[in-house]
């Protein structure tokens, strides 16, 4: 959208105004060709020896983020990937022949703050002990039009900090660019799933892509997004998971899978929930729920070695240590523990009796799964803050495990909780087709019941297993959360670089939509 010169702020029309002059002095603000630089801040600084008698010579580029003009010499600070360095402009230098104009005009009135140049020069240490670049070539590579929010101190106050949570949501871009430490999360994010990858590649695990587009939403009970494709005249699902095409190709013969998707669930937004978000899921053939949970152990064990160099991370003011061994109890223990009251055998009504005595709130969709489910939140979940295993749920949540070898009305499952928070699902899986469809019947029958996240039947699916399916464990991990555990991030949307905001209610959003 064109924007009218009236609309713009006083800085916004002085740059654009500076973008014209640079042009008219025969400076494109926006060069096409390559800027080739060979150092970065970080490493500047730390290889920097004062012993060292000859000079390096660097070329660096990155984004001015403050300036102090001194006549003849000033100093700026530059922004590149890695962090900030000064940067020491003599005119004489800058300028050695006659023509001073690129030092007086360009570098001194025409260049902002969060303009991006390029540098070349000597590297040395000044008299006040900053390692800086003595400039002696300053390329321009791009005019910033926007004034960035600088925090400017007076009096020991600071302002203009660009603070707000939804303004920094919305404008990721200035967010990392101004604020110390939000790209260092992002950073982490990577090397996380970096870590996890690594761990399943050297056991030989395939990294695979299964479909985004779904006939039918399975493998999660959650209520999906729903598109329509135009050239096949069809609706189709954006998935809520991919644990049922993961296991067709433990069918197809592959022994072990595993991907990272992209997930959606057409449900509320909170701090530990978007409606985009990103899981991993892995599938093991010949393998059950408890080699599951001691292969959880030693993965997120590794990954908290490899990113923080530590188990131990602080999350909300508490210490949690993923160092193996973790705690496990089954659900029902769980709520015993945490109540004294002992749900084994309980049926429908008995449960709601008990919900009823907890205050847990409940409805006439609920089955007994379900109840158990809102009890086990209600009244324990939060209290488990180190890693915890829950382990053998009720059959009827669990419409995707395997049936608890000793006893038939529970199922091979745990849940990883930490500080009260799922981050793993995992199951002995159910392969007995016949058994699959009288589960997928029930969830059809909480469905007409009015359970608007109960499973869809899908025929293939139950085809497929029919071929036959080796025993197999499978286990999904929520990699935002998880990032937000081993960052210490109480929100999940400080670790998605875009989560989904709200409409902005303003009239007049610009073109920032």
């Amino acid at each position: 959208m064109m924007m009218n010169q009236n609309e713009l702020s006083e800085q916004e029309i002085f740059r654009r105004n500076s973008l014209e002059q640079l042009r008219q002095m025969g400076i494109e603000p926006y060069p096409a060709a390559e800027y080739k630089s060979n150092a970065y801040s970080k490493e500047i600084k730390a290889s920097f020896k004062d012993e060292d008698t000859e000079r390096r010579q660097v070329s660096v580029a990155g984004r001015i983020m403050s300036r102090r003009i001194m006549g003849k010499a000033s100093f700026m600070e530059l922004q590149d990937t890695e962090g900030r360095i000064q940067v020491y402009i003599s005119r004489d230098d800058l300028c050695p022949g006659e023509d001073k104009e690129l030092y007086n005009t360009v570098f001194k009135k025409l260049l902002d703050i969060g303009d991006y140049v390029g540098i070349k020069g000597y590297v040395f240490r000044t008299q006040m002990g900053e390692i800086s670049i003595h400039a002696g070539e300053l390329t321009v590579l791009a005019k910033s039009l926007r004034p960035l929010p600088i925090v400017k101190m007076k009096d020991g106050v600071a302002y203009d900090g660009f603070n707000d949570p939804e303004q920094r949501y919305r404008q990721r871009y200035v967010d990392l660019v101004v604020n110390e430490g939000v790209k260092d999360i992002f950073v982490k994010r990577t090397r996380i799933f970096n870590s996890m990858r690594e761990f399943f590649n050297s056991r030989g695990y395939l990294e695979v892509d299964t479909p985004v587009l779904q006939s039918i939403p399975g493998g999660a009970a959650a209520r999906p997004f729903i598109t329509h494709h135009n050239a096949l005249d069809i609706d189709l699902y954006l998935r809520i998971a991919n644990e049922l095409y993961l296991k067709r190709l433990i069918v197809g013969g592959f022994e072990g899978v595993y991907e990272f998707s992209r997930n959606f669930r057409n449900e509320g937004m909170d701090r530990t929930h978007n409606p985009e978000f990103s899981c991993m899921e892995i599938y093991v053939a010949y393998k059950d729920y408890n080699w599951m949970m001691k292969t959880t152990e030693e993965l997120l064990e590794k990954i908290c070695m490899d990113v923080n160099g530590t188990t131990k991370v602080n999350f909300g003011g508490k210490e949690v240590d993923f160092k193996a061994p973790y705690k496990r109890i089954s659900m029902i223990d769980a709520i015993k523990e945490n109540t004294g009251i002992d749900i084994t055998g309980m049926n429908e009504d008995q449960l709601r009796e008990v919900a009823k005595k907890l205050h847990v709130e409940q409805d006439n969709t609920m089955g007994k799964g379900k109840l158990i489910d809102e009890i086990f939140g209600a009244t324990s979940e939060a209290n488990y803050i180190q890693p915890t295993f829950i382990t053998d749920y009720p059959i009827e949540m669990s419409p995707l495990t395997k049936k608890h070898r000793n006893n038939p009305e529970l199922t091979e499952r745990f849940e990883l909780m930490v500080c009260g928070k799922e981050i793993a699902n995992a199951y002995s899986e159910l392969n007995d087709p016949i058994d699959q469809r009288a589960r997928f019947e029930d969830q059809l029958r909480l469905s007409e019941k009015g359970d608007d996240e109960a499973m869809f039947i899908d025929q293939d699916f139950l085809r497929a297993l029919e071929y036959g399916m080796p025993p197999t464990s499978g286990m999904g991990i929520g990699m935002d959360r998880l990032v937000m555990f081993l960052t210490g991030q109480q929100s999940i949307q400080e670790v998605l670089l875009f989560p989904q905001m709200r409409p902005q209610r303003s009239a007049n959003t610009e073109n920032e939509e």
